[in-house]
């Protein structure tokens, strides 16, 4: 028996044209199947689908995909690449795509930093007022 589970994103007819962009910006990427009703897409070896729903349905903060980041180039690379062509900024690290899915692009190493009882809080605050993170500024906080 085979339970994998993976996310099926709605779309208003732009599901082919949201996994090429993503499958484009993420390494280990590509497109499975399409069926132009559903594809099948991978991100980094995580399997997604792509559903062409119809305009019903929009994306929200509620669901959001998380980019642990080794560095601030990879930060960089996937907040600017995410934002691209009607994508907008959030705060925290947080940003919206053109197709209005929500992302958080965060240094692996937050957590950890979050969690020191001598810097935990000033690493909060650094970051609070950030909207793309900058690695350096909150490792100093």
């Amino acid at each position: 028996m085979n339970n994998q589970l993976y996310p099926c994103l709605w779309y208003d007819g732009q599901a082919r044209a949201a996994a090429e962009m993503y499958c484009a910006i993420f390494p280990n990427s590509k497109i499975i199947s399409d069926s132009g009703m559903v594809i099948i897409f991978e991100l980094n070896g995580q399997k997604f689908m792509g559903l062409n729903g119809g305009p019903h349905f929009k994306f929200n903060e509620a669901v959001s995909f998380v980019i642990s980041c080794k560095d601030q180039e990879e930060i960089d690379h996937y907040w600017y690449k995410l934002i691209a062509d009607g994508g907008q900024e959030s705060m925290c690290g947080w940003c919206k795509d053109k197709f209005g899915m929500s992302w958080q692009v965060v240094p692996e190493m937050l957590g950890q930093l979050m969690s020191n009882p001598e810097s935990g809080q000033r690493v909060v605050q650094a970051f609070m007022k950030m909207k793309k993170l900058e690695i350096e500024v909150i490792r100093n906080a």
